[in-house]
């Protein structure tokens, strides 16, 4: 065999394995048992569930992700309190997602300083509130929580029930990122979990919403809508994923009866599942392709 024979054989394998890996990652659906129907709609030919390939990948933005700067224990760094004196260490802070900070918010609602659903996931509302709460008791106000602050809450507070940790009401929306004001925006937090939709700076409608888990994030930055399809099933995971509505190379925003049934006990692999067919419903028939989406903290 000619030398330039092997070489064109071994670009072409790598170029394959490529186009594979590609394909591997670019689609989306629920992790966990699926469901839904509806119409129909013609969906684009497309081996995978990425938009056609006349449309153009809209640009991430990195900056709206919080921060943080990890200690060498692995947890993020105390502030320092308000009066300049060295904050304890922290047990809980900004960027932290697990079940003892969906039990610090759901024991913050309890004495009145929580005033939506516990998520989970401790940002900017959860750090205000725990903030107040550290004033009144007259604690540090470093908006992270210490084992005092900890203690305190605990001592009044009575253990979070199954339905204070993950109540079926509807999340509270958050003040809209200001790129949410202007236009027709699909405007999505991942803090409060709640998918807005907005023209003009005001809220038509509002609903829950649920992301991918760490291995498969929801991408966050400004998108638009690409395409859309009534009734569509994953070419990748096999799962329905009606009313969806593509932003960003797979990943869109659609009904998931497995966020219907298990709540956030699940995920995605990267979509924004929204649990609510019947508001899904009325939004897909408003929403038109080229409306901005914003996916946000």
């Amino acid at each position: 065999m000619k030398r330039s024979s092997v070489i064109r054989g071994v670009v072409l394998r790598r170029v394959a394995l490529g186009v594979a890996a590609v394909a591997l990652v670019a689609g989306c659906g629920p992790q966990g048992a699926g469901g839904g129907g509806g119409g129909s709609a013609a969906p684009p030919a497309a081996v995978t569930d990425t938009p056609p390939a006349s449309s153009s990948a809209p640009s991430s933005d990195p900056s709206s992700k919080p921060s943080s700067d990890p200690s060498s224990d692995g947890k993020p760094s105390s502030p320092s309190a308000t009066d300049g004196t060295p904050a304890p260490k922290a047990l809980m802070g900004d960027g932290d997602e697990n079940e003892q900070v969906r039990e610090l918010q759901a024991r913050l609602r309890q004495a009145g300083y929580f005033d939506r659903a516990p998520t989970g996931f401790y940002g900017t509302m959860t750090a205000g509130a725990v903030t107040a709460f550290q004033k009144k008791r007259g604690l540090p106000q470093t908006g992270s929580v210490d084992e005092a602050t900890w203690q305190k809450l605990l001592a009044m507070t009575h253990k979070p029930t199954a339905d204070e940790l993950k109540p079926s009401t509807t999340n509270k929306l958050d003040a809209p990122d200001p790129r949410c004001l202007t236009g027709r925006v699909l405007c999505i937090s991942k803090e409060s979990r709640t998918l807005a939709w907005m023209i003009d700076g005001k809220v038509v409608s509002s609903m829950d919403v649920r992301f991918g888990s760490e291995n498969t994030p929801t991408r966050e930055g400004l998108f638009t809508v690409e395409w859309k399809a009534r009734k569509w099933t994953s070419t990748i995971y096999h799962t329905p994923m009606p009313y969806a509505m593509f932003f960003s190379r797979g990943q869109a925003v659609h009904y998931s009866a497995d966020f219907a049934a298990r709540g956030y006990a699940g995920a995605s692999h990267g979509c924004v599942n929204v649990r609510d067919k019947a508001k899904l419903s009325e939004l897909f028939d408003q929403v038109k392709v080229g409306d901005k989406v914003v996916v946000h903290w």
